[in-house]
């Protein structure tokens, strides 16, 4: 796919700014978001925040809580940018528009569309390599939905009031990706 799209648009750089995360991986990002080590849009979320469960949501706005990331199963890439306005001009627009075009002809889908109702906000980054990621979504369904305080929903800050928005997270997918 890579080397069809570097063929077809000599010039434009695209690669894979961040592909398979472990457990211990996504904890850290979700606790230095909890704990404000790391910044949300310029703010400390531990003195923003108070309420666990608003600040829950407010880090779930863009980033999944330890065991429920779809880059945990390997089938998942984010590319280039990690911002939505970077895909909407210029060379990221040229690599948005043709991974739409072409994308779904390698397997591609795209989890985190506008206009779902529920779940993680638009990502115009991040792709799912379908046939392998609707397997485990299956099996992350049949076997950790609902259950909650066990397992990876008591490994983590804030894991209590997160861990019930689980199951609405991981499946609140645009429905090529099902």
């Amino acid at each position: 796919m890579l080397e069809r799209f570097h063929r077809e648009n000599p010039g434009v750089g695209i690669f894979v700014r961040s592909s398979t995360r472990t457990f211990q991986d996504q904890r850290k990002i979700w606790n230095d978001k909890w704990d404000g080590t790391v910044l949300v849009n310029g703010v400390n979320l531990r003195k923003s925040i108070a309420d666990p469960g608003k600040r829950a949501r407010e880090i779930l706005r863009y980033s999944s809580m330890p065991g429920t990331s779809r880059h945990h199963w390997g089938t998942d890439v984010d590319f280039n940018s990690l911002a939505n306005s970077y895909f909407g001009k210029g060379k990221g627009k040229v690599i948005f528009d043709w991974l739409c075009a072409h994308g779904a002809e390698y397997g591609f889908c795209r989890p985190y569309t506008e206009g779902r109702q529920s779940g993680y906000n638009e990502e115009k980054w991040h792709w799912s390599y379908s046939p392998a990621a609707k397997i485990f979504l299956a099996d992350w369904n049949k076997f950790v939905s609902g259950k909650a305080g066990t397992d990876a929903g008591a490994q983590f800050h804030g894991a209590r009031e997160a861990w019930p928005l689980a199951s609405l997270y991981v499946n609140s997918i645009n429905e090529d990706c099902r």
